[in-house]
């Protein structure tokens, strides 16, 4: 049976830091949009407080929980954790996102305040998680599994890329990587804004990510919530409404007793 809390508790801490893989899902506003569900692994994560948890955002081919979070009156973020040896347990947090880009002053105060923080070339952004609701269910189905090492391809790829970037090749800069393949979602919502920065700047054409009727292009993506009314206009209603109430109480005789009808039926009518 699940348990929720409004924040994390010492032992979920705990428990939560000790964890080697985690996931995060998150969704466009439109019923159009694609969810998304990303695998974390590695020690690039942390908690600050008991509603604040953070996680390093490594680069890799798509962007779509930085599109998520950008798009207006969105954010909205979940994180799972799964247990795959010990007791059996599923922990979930929901809140809203923040992202922290690489090479901003939100970016370089975060890292600064955080020594341990153990920055690599492919560190793109932190993305910080406004917790309002943990969590935590049975996962008894979930399978025992464990734990070996972490892959080291994805460290030493950027590694390599900025290896080669610091050695004179300019195609192999972070930014033209980001402008290529992070600046836009698979729905075309706009991504890394450094990534939209250098494709604007340095004319660099984005990758297609999606085929068929659905590929959509940079820049296509429509929101389409539903209609909603402001305060001023449910209040404009009340009162035409009321106007109207009034005019038919003081002059709703009058006008049936114009109506070219008999007698009989102008009874009817006012009765009604």
């Amino acid at each position: 049976m699940g348990v929720f809390y409004e924040y994390l508790s010492p032992s979920l801490t705990a428990w939560i830091l000790e964890q080697h893989i985690f996931w995060v899902a998150s969704a466009p506003l439109s019923g159009s949009g694609h969810v998304n569900v990303s695998p974390k692994g590695g020690k690039y994560f942390g908690v600050d407080d008991k509603k604040t948890f953070w996680y390093q955002d490594l680069t890799g081919s798509g962007n779509e929980t930085i599109s998520h979070i950008h798009e207006p009156g969105n954010g909205r973020i979940v994180i799972l954790f799964n247990a795959f040896i010990g007791p059996p347990k599923i922990v979930r947090l929901w809140g809203h996102g923040r992202v922290l880009e690489n090479g901003s002053p939100e970016f370089e105060a975060f890292t600064k305040s955080h020594a341990d923080i153990d920055l690599i070339p492919g560190t793109r952004s932190i993305i910080m998680v406004d917790i309002h609701q943990v969590g935590t269910s049975c996962g008894f189905s979930v399978p025992y599994y464990d734990f070996k090492e972490y892959r080291p391809i994805l460290n030493d790829f950027f590694a390599n890329k900025e290896k080669k970037f610091k050695a004179g090749n300019a195609s192999e800069s972070m930014d033209r990587y980001w402008a290529y393949k992070n600046a836009w979602s698979m729905d075309g919502m706009p991504g890394m804004k450094r990534g939209l920065a250098a494709g604007e700047a340095e004319k660099v054409v984005p990758i297609k990510k999606m085929v068929g009727p659905l590929a959509a292009s940079p820049g296509q993506y429509k929101t389409s919530s539903p209609r909603s009314f402001s305060l001023e206009h449910i209040l404009l209603v009340a009162l035409t409404c009321f106007v109207l109430g009034v005019l038919s109480a003081l002059h709703g005789p009058d006008l049936v007793k114009n109506l070219p009808i008999g007698t009989q039926q102008r009874q009817v009518l006012w009765r009604r």
